[in-house]
This record gives C-alpha cells, sequence and structure tokens, in this order.
C-alpha cells in the first residue's frame, strides 16, 4: 500500500517535479495529452522553482505545482487541488497567463511566446459534464472548427467521476493506470499489476518509498496533510457560525421552528439554545 496520499501536492510535487523524475513526468504527460493528439514528449525539462519549507508546506494557501518545458517550447504546469475553493477555472487562467507571460522577455517579440498548457488534478466536479477529462481551447462560438490559437490549452482531471467509472481499462489505458496509481486506496495487487505493467509507474512508486524513508519529507508531508484538515475544519466551522446566524435572525422574526430546521439544518434542540 500507498505510505503516502499520492495526491498530496507536497509528495505529488516531490515524485514528478525534481530533477530525476522527468522518465515519470514524461509519462504522465503523454498519458494526459494523448486525448488532444499531441505529438509524443520525448524530452522534458524539469522548472524547480521553489524550496520546500515549512513555512511554504503549512500555509494551506500555497500552491506546489510542477512546472516543465517540453523540447519546442511548450510550457507546462500541473496542479494538483483536491478541495473546492469555488475558483479553480479562474484561478486556473491566472496561472496559465503567469506561465504564458512569463516566456517573454521585456520588448519580445509576442510571436515567441510559448504555447502553455495548464493541468489541473481534481477530486471535485470542477466542470459540469460527466467526462473525467475535459480540455479547453480558444475555439470561436459559431464556427467551432476555428480555433484562434492554439497558445491556449487547460485539461480538467476530476478523480472522483474517474473513480467512479464502472470500467477502468488499465491494460490498454496508460491514463487509466495512472489515474488508478494515484488513488490512496489502492489495493497490494493492483500496485504490483501497475508497476509490472509499466516501468514509469514502477520508478514514481519507487521514489515515493524513497521519500517515505526521508524523516523531513515525512514531517513536511504530515504538515501540509494538518494545513488541509486545518482549513476544512475552519470552512466547517464558519459554516456551523453562518447557520446558527441565519437561525437566530429567523428565531428573532417568529419563524416556526420547523422553518428554521428546514432552512438550516439545525436540530430544534439546537435552535431552543440558541
Amino acid at each position: 500500500m500507498h505510505k503516502f496520499k499520492p495526491l498530496n501536492d507536497f509528495i505529488f510535487g516531490k515524485t514528478f517535479g525534481e530533477k530525476g523524475d522527468e522518465e515519470q513526468l514524461l509519462s504522465l504527460l503523454n498519458a494526459i495529452l494523448a486525448k488532444t493528439k499531441h505529438k509524443k514528449l520525448v524530452k522534458i525539462e524539469i522548472v524547480e522553482h521553489r524550496t520546500f519549507t515549512a513555512e511554504v508546506v503549512g500555509d494551506k494557501t500555497s500552491i506546489l505545482d510542477i512546472r516543465a518545458v517540453a523540447e519546442d517550447g511548450t510550457r507546462i504546469n500541473i496542479e494538483v487541488q483536491l478541495r473546492d475553493y469555488g475558483n479553480m477555472d479562474r484561478r486556473s487562467l491566472f496561472y496559465w497567463s503567469r506561465e504564458f507571460a512569463g516566456g517573454l522577455a521585456k520588448g519580445g517579440d509576442y510571436s515567441l511566446l510559448s504555447n502553455v498548457i495548464a493541468i489541473n488534478i481534481v477530486n471535485f466536479g470542477a466542470v459540469v459534464v460527466d467526462d473525467f477529462h475535459t480540455v479547453f481551447h480558444l475555439w470561436e462560438d459559431t464556427h467551432r472548427d476555428c480555433l484562434l490559437t492554439d497558445a491556449l490549452e487547460i485539461h480538467f482531471i476530476d478523480m472522483k467521476k474517474f473513480k467512479a467509472l464502472p470500467d477502468k481499462d488499465i491494460k490498454n489505458n496508460s491514463l487509466h493506470r495512472w489515474l488508478t496509481f494515484f488513488d490512496q486506496n489502492i489495493s497490494d495487487d493492483t500496485l504490483k499489476e501497475l508497476m509490472a505493467m509499466d516501468t514509469a509507474i514502477y520508478k514514481a512508486n519507487e521514489k515515493m518509498e524513497f521519500l517515505a524513508n526521508d524523516k523531513e519529507v515525512l514531517r513536511l508531508y504530515h504538515l501540509r496533510e494538518m494545513a488541509q484538515i486545518d482549513y476544512d475544519s475552519g470552512m466547517r466551522k464558519a459554516k456551523d457560525e453562518g447557520k446558527a446566524e441565519v437561525a437566530r435572525n429567523m428565531k428573532a422574526d417568529g419563524e416556526p421552528v420547523e422553518k428554521i430546521m428546514r432552512y438550516t439544518g439545525l436540530t430544534a434542540t439546537a435552535i431552543e439554545n440558541l
């Protein structure tokens, strides 16, 4: 079994985003980009841009993304986001634009701007369609086959929808293999099967096992998990306080208890005690 949650964004970055991780990152990217018939990536350069300190990892608002550059200059940004902050569309555009604008020196020629692919691995319904993997480009509204530019490409991969898929094809579909590997509840037998099928998955698992023996990595991993738990706890508290405030106001206005229960989800006892 995985000792870590593979989609803890700190561990994901340590497994795919450091020098020496090119083999597993290339395999994952090619599995994702196959959907849009991209030419297979042969070489990738990982852009290491962050030192993982306790301050960065413990900050629940920090983005621990992976950045890479393909042979043709295409820039790729991968973010794992398991919690719905309600702004994933704009957030992804912001990071896409940061990467796009960052590809041009001051006073440079716009034609030199590289294409940017943003990939978001999420665990919530960021896109309102049934497919677990969706891709967005700049198509013309009426003439749907008219592409303004291939400079923008944004992927959403929804782990929740993938897990709900009845028929996963790990034998023939490399993306299905990777997403199955990312499931923290994977069985030992399935993990062994995946590693036997795919050397890149074997290497990713090997890296994670190596990281699991590093005390500082373990400390930062637990720090990251705690930051996310603290965020969830804070959101729940804020939600509960909001419900209590609504119930108080309704009670003050003389609304019946049954109606307050229906509107807030609070119990009759909780309402009486307000």
